[in-house]
């Protein structure tokens, strides 16, 4: 069943679609209703039984076919329920919405009574019910008979279907007693409703009321009630957009009124019932969540709260839409819906008395579960805050209070029966009394028999009533203005009712228009990123998942810092993607109507030139169209534009229409299955609608077939939405297996998605392809992908459960594995076979291989104190398998043991899909492709044990010392601090708090003994939980009078690639890591120049060019994904290795039988003699720059010399190097060495430091580095301070 939301097209526009009446079916007779799930050890009056849609008119509406099925299980979601005059048998109003698959929607609004039950054959059936519920509960007969209606008023909050079991139970007598038919009067409930296809919630409230009213009243009403119902659904119309309209129930007028085109979109729920319940830090909590697409279970007894709830979140979300499962009331036949692994919106009925705990829910891992009546809601673990919510809360709580509302939860509601009057002021005196005069105008209309008008019109114009009434004004007595109806006080309640509607009303705008000028201001400019890349709407729609229609990392590129943990995840969800795909169609279609109204608040806002101060900024904006959005309402409620057509008396058969007090007649069908003809707004339609026709036949040669574009746009508008809707009526095995399929199928395409985009968004490659320029991945946005793949996994682990265990699905499963892994290892702990995991041999490179192993990597997350919950702990092990490239293959093993998946899951369920699962553990294999770091860098307080293996060279050296080695490991996150190694060994294990990626090795010794030389080929580190393992090259050796007399390094990581080996476990080889084509490694210079091997001069310049350009690009990258600096400076292909080039060039340093010399020595000397010339006064004259600069030079050098640190000569240079980088020196110092004479000295004349135009060129090169805030790492400066 659908209406479009706005009312306009192709439906007609009449207020009313259908009015149904649902109740007993008395040929059928009572039959239990097995699917709501109640138990049959409950006294029958408690039971639920089926009910039936016993009328509705008219028979069918082409553009909005009726839907038996489901407008009977949303009328009454508990079916029939029975009471006996002892119980409360008070009315209820509740509404629902039926949402088809396409997204379109139809609101049902319900008044259910309790009507006296005249079938003997029924009464008979209860009683025997009651006699063989008592022969066999025996225990439950009553002591005494007498009954007592003294039930608690406050069961009348709760849903009617529950309203009486408190009562029955607290007041004993009949509830415990039962039913006996010679005794007791048997009610059972029916259901009046009207099904409109827009949400004129109290325009319906207040015409089903007068209806029941007129049945329930000691006078017959005005006209037969066939008049009142044919008006509402044939002569009333829908008000035109930005108008109100006036039409009359049984007894008063009825005013409703519909937003302008440029406001915001129709919304009658009582916003301020949904924030009196919640409070408002919950509610923004609650609509965080919805904006993120978790999963949201309403819980309350009233079903009009869950409905209140359900539509006031979905409204505020404009200008985006939920894309989701929406089922505000889950009747209790469909409680399996919430076994879906999907984002849903769902509304369940709790029962009294009964708490949360005892509720079974399939999956609570990403559950916002909001429990409405106890003003409480759980929410997910970890997700992201709303931007600026304090002062979000701070503007949302003036504006409750200045409605007399509170912000806490669990305030007291303003009565939906409204016996106060709304605060003084908010609502003016002259809207009341237009209300009461109006009200008296509508009984000159002809709504009342001529007597009764004739006694109303006289005690109204009765002086002393008159006199009377205003000496109890003055007192403070409210008096009831006369009634013919003989309801007393009925008028004036009508004039409250009136402002109390325009109260909410304006709340209700208000509170709307605070969250609205949220988005203007966030998403002010999304314009600029939306990708405009097809030609046109057939192009778009057949690419469309190939395409990247939003730039998101630009986007968040320009968003305030606070914005960004909300809005990376927000830009992910369907719902955005909607947003976009809509903005997109624009170009060739009609503006979808909320983007038309979003868009032109953004033009507006850009005319005032409101963005353009703040942009980028996160001050918190306040909403300045208050005032405006309300009196706009109060206008159109004050001044009504339109009146519809007057009930009248219909042509009739003699004799029908006969009123019977207390019951709803059966109404005569034929004169309510049609509607007039003449209908001026009918006609007006129907030209409408054929102007559309001959324009479509008009098109329909000119563009694509339309069925075609349909499908196209169908497609593209369901792209990533897994089931829409479910179908709400038919309940066949069938048809649950179907919705069940559609379920895995969403899930597989979803995991396709994910899988896709996080591949593209790493490698960028594909990104580059698709017009991104250089496609980066922020840490930000990484983070997001992979929390959304983690949610994505326990929504597939949820699926099809058996019973629930716990939190998390997947981690209650790899409990279940490791259970049972662990007592077969007991089993074979005699057999030497390990479970399936292979132990690997020694490796090559002096580390013992780690076992692939699930329960190993199990264990240590259940060692990490930090993660207190299951679904913390399933979220770390899928960062930690991504990390170490096993998830795959750890999902394939846990699944392999398929007597524990029967166990666990339901046949329909996704794991048990056999071609389903296969498919889904090959796309997260995909994943294997790139590097993640997503373990290392989240859980960054963790101990982990780290192994580290020194490897020396044993061919040139006694690879034994006898000086005390000692070794300190740095990494991103921090460093471990010096180690001692014990003697002779060369490996160490040790525990530290996570260092991150690691960047350096400090290595040395005390030289002390008589073997005190060592020749360290490298030091392997390794992660002992991720596995990473860190290869730090050397080459040299430690100790005094030996190479450049080093007896401390710092050796500088790179990540090493796994081995071919330990490859072959995942399952999909990775390719090695690219290594940028540079010099060979260096071990040292003067080696590689001993053994002849001498860079040309382009070679040597390349070199350098490379190494400040990658420092340029490192600083050009966000901040959070810039990788080690030290690297780049001191490693391979760094910046140190290419200036010690650039020195060695033409250096005259292998002298016959003297001692090696160095660029450091070079450097001394030529500091030296500067320092001299200094003192002799040469230098005097030099200009004053130069003289500073030859001192700055000095005082570095001379500081290096005096480190308490034994770093050797490369070691002193390398520090100057990094020093001069930092403090921006480097340009300076080179023109004073060039000058300085020693250079003809040490220097050949073909070497590069002789070249001027040379040493030119390279200062300019090394003055682009002065942009950058160069930090060195403490690892390489330790005890030097300048």
């Amino acid at each position: 069943m659908s209406g479009s939301t706005t009312g306009s097209g192709a439906a007609p526009c009449r207020f009313a679609h259908y009015f149904v009446i649902c109740g007993i079916d008395t040929e059928t007779g009572l039959e239990p209703d097995e699917l709501a799930g109640e138990n049959l050890e409950q006294s029958p009056l408690k039971r639920t039984f089926k009910s039936k849609v016993l009328a509705h008119y008219p028979e069918n509406v082409e553009w909005n076919p009726f839907d038996q099925d489901a407008v009977n299980m949303l009328c009454m979601p508990k079916g029939l329920s029975f009471r006996t005059q002892a119980d409360l048998r008070e009315p209820q109003f509740h509404s629902f919405i039926i949402t088809r698959e396409d997204g379109s929607r139809t609101y049902g609004f319900v008044h259910t009574f309790y009507e006296e039950v005249t079938s003997p054959q029924i009464c008979s059936a209860m009683q025997t019910l009651y006699q063989m519920h008592n022969a066999e509960n025996p225990s439950s007969n009553p002591s005494s008979s007498s009954s007592s209606s003294s039930s608690s008023m406050d069961s009348l909050a709760s849903s009617m279907d529950e309203a009486d079991s408190s009562s029955s139970q607290r007041g004993g007598g009949v509830g415990m007693g039962g039913y006996d038919a010679s005794r007791d009067t048997l009610y059972v409930s029916k259901a009046l409703c009207l099904i409109t296809p827009m949400p004129f919630m109290h325009a319906c409230r207040r015409f089903l009321a007068q209806l029941h009213r007129a049945v329930t009243s000691a006078l017959p009403p005005p006209l037969p009630l066939e008049s009142y119902i044919h008006n509402v659904l044939y002569e009333v119309p829908l008000p035109p957009p930005g108008r109100s309209l006036k039409f009359h129930g049984v007894y008063e007028p009825i005013v409703c009124q519909r937003p302008g085109p440029g406001e915001l979109p129709l919304a009658d729920f009582p916003l301020g019932v949904a924030f009196s319940q919640l409070g408002v830090e919950n509610l923004v909590q609650l609509f965080t969540c919805t904006m993120l697409e978790m999963q949201i279970l309403l819980y309350s007894q009233d079903y009009q709260r869950l409905m209140t709830v359900a539509e006031g979140i979905t409204t505020l979300l404009f200008p985006f839409q939920w894309q989701h499962v929406y089922v505000p009331i889950l009747p209790a036949s469909l409680r399996h819906f919430l076994d879906a692994p999907v984002p849903y919106l769902m509304g369940l009925q709790s029962k009294e008395g009964t708490d949360r705990s005892k509720l079974e829910l399939p999956q609570e891992a990403n559950l916002c579960f909001v429990d409405i009546d106890n003003h409480c809601i759980d929410l997910p673990e970890d997700f992201p805050q709303f931007p600026n919510k304090p002062d979000f809360i701070k503007e949302l709580s003036e504006v409750l209070l200045s409605y007399g509302l509170s912000p806490q939860g669990g305030a007291p509601l303003v009565p939906t029966t409204s016996s106060s009057s709304p605060s003084p002021g908010s609502v003016s005196k002259g809207l009341r009394s237009l209300a009461l005069s109006e009200l008296e105008d509508d009984g000159r209309n002809g709504n009342l028999g001529g007597e009764e008008q004739a006694v109303l019109e006289l005690l109204q114009g009765n002086a002393t009533l008159e006199r009377l009434r205003a000496l109890a004004r003055r007192t403070g007595v409210e008096v009831g203005r006369v009634d013919a109806s003989g309801g007393g006080a009925q008028q004036q309640a009508g004039g409250r009712t009136v402002a109390e509607e325009l109260r909410n009303a304006k709340l209700n705008v208000q509170l709307r228009e605070v969250f609205a000028s949220r988005f203007t201001t966030m998403f002010a400019d999304y314009e600029a990123f939306v990708i405009q890349s097809a030609p046109d709407l057939e192009s778009w729609l057949t690419n469309r998942e190939q395409m990247h229609n939003f730039d998101k990392a630009s986007f968040l590129s320009d968003q305030p810092e606070p914005y960004l943990p909300f809005l990376s995840h927000f830009i992910e969800t369907q719902m955005f993607a909607t947003f976009i795909d809509n903005k997109i169609m624009s170009q060739w279609e009609d503006k979808e109507p909320l983007l038309r109204v979003f868009d032109g608040r953004i033009d507006k806002a850009r005319l005032y030139n409101v963005r353009a101060p703040s942009l980028r900024s996160s001050n918190y904006q306040r909403c300045t169209v208050l005032k405006e959005s309300a009196q706009a309402i109060e206008q159109r409620l004050m001044k009504i534009d339109h009146t519809a057509i007057h009930p009248h008396l219909l042509d009739m058969k003699i004799g029908q229409g006969k009123y019977e007090h207390g019951f709803f007649p059966k109404l005569q069908a034929d004169v309510l299955a049609t509607g007039p003809t003449n209908n001026k707004w009918s006609n007006r339609t129907t030209t409408a609608q054929r102007r559309k026709d001959r324009y479509r036949q008009h098109t329909e040669h000119l563009t694509l077939d339309n069925d075609v574009k349909e499908k196209y746009m169908q497609e593209a508008r369901s792209l990533g939405k897994s089931l829409r809707q479910p179908k709400l009526s038919d309940l066949s095995p069938a048809v649950i297996a179907q919705t069940n399929w559609k379920f895995v199928e969403g899930l597989l395409k979803e995991c396709r998605m994910k899988t896709k985009r996080m591949l593209v968004e790493k490698m960028g490659r594909e990104a580059v392809e698709l017009g991104h320029g250089e496609a980066n991945i922020t840490g930000l946005e990484e983070n997001t992908l992979i929390a959304s793949l983690c949610d994505l996994l326990e929504r597939i682990w949820s699926h099809g459960l058996q019973v629930k265990q716990g939190k998390s699905a997947l981690w209650s499963h790899l409990l279940h594995y490791q259970a049972r892994e662990e007592k077969l290892a007991e089993q074979q702990a005699l057999s030497p076979v390990s479970n399936g995991e292979r132990r690997k041999s020694e490796s090559l490179l002096g580390m013992p291989l780690i076992r692939v192993s699930l329960l190993q990597d199990m264990r240590h997350i259940q060692s990490m104190g930090e993660i207190k919950t299951e679904v913390g702990r399933a979220r770390a092990w899928i960062r930690l398998s991504l990390e170490k490239k096993l998830l795959s293959q750890h999902l394939k093993q846990l699944l392999s043991r398929q007597a524990l998946a029967k166990k666990l899951y339901k046949r329909y369920a996704f794991l048990r899909c056999e071609e389903e699962k296969e498919q889904f553990l090959f796309h997260l294999l995909s994943l294997n492709a790139v590097d993640y770091f997503c373990f290392t860098s989240v859980f960054t307080t963790i101990m982990i044990p780290y192994r580290a293996v020194i490897l020396p060279i044993k061919k040139l050296s006694n690879a034994m010392t006898t000086s005390n080695p000692w070794v300190c490991v740095s990494g991103e996150l921090g460093d471990s601090g010096v180690m001692q190694i014990p003697k002779n060994v060369l490996e160490m294990t040790f525990d530290c708090q996570n260092l991150g990626k690691l960047t350096t090795v400090q290595l040395g010794h005390d030289n002390s003994g008589l073997l005190a030389k060592w020749l360290v080929d490298c030091v392997m580190v390794r992660n002992e939980i991720t596995g990473h393992t860190y290869k730090f090259p050397c080459g040299r050796w430690l100790g005094k009078g030996v190479d450049d007399g080093s007896l401390e390094r710092v050796l500088i990581g790179e990540l090493l690639a796994p081995s071919a080996e330990e490859d072959s476990g995942r399952g999909c080889r990775t390719p090695p890591a690219q290594r940028s084509p540079s010099l060979t490694r260096r071990i040292s210079v003067i080696s590689l120049t001993a053994r002849g091997y001498k860079p040309t001069s382009a070679q040597i310049q390349e070199a350098i060019g490379e190494a400040v350009n990658n420092i340029n690009k490192h600083f050009h990258k966000p901040e959070k994904e810039r990788g080690s600096l030290t690297i780049l400076l001191c490693g391979e292909c760094g910046l140190v290795g290419a200036l010690e080039q650039f020195f060695h060039h033409g250096f005259k340093s292998a002298r016959l039988f003297q001692k090696t010399v160095f660029v450091w020595d070079f450097m001394e000397k030529a500091v030296a003699f500067m320092e001299s010339a200094n003192h002799m006064g040469d230098l005097q004259e030099t200009a004053e720059p130069m003289g500073i600069t030859c001192h700055s030079l000095c005082r570095y050098v001379n500081a290096i010399n005096s480190t308490p640190r034994n770093i050797g000569k490369d070691g002193k240079f390398q520090l100057l190097v990094c020093l001069g980088a930092r403090d921006r020196l480097l340009p300076q110092w080179l023109p004073l060495l060039v000058e300085c004479p020693l250079i003809l000295r040490m220097y050949e004349d073909s070497a590069l430091l002789r070249e001027r135009s040379t040493v030119n060129a390279l200062i300019s090169v090394l003055e682009t580095l002065h942009d950058f805030p160069i930090t060195l790492e403490a690892s390489l400066v330790k005890g030097i301070d300048l």
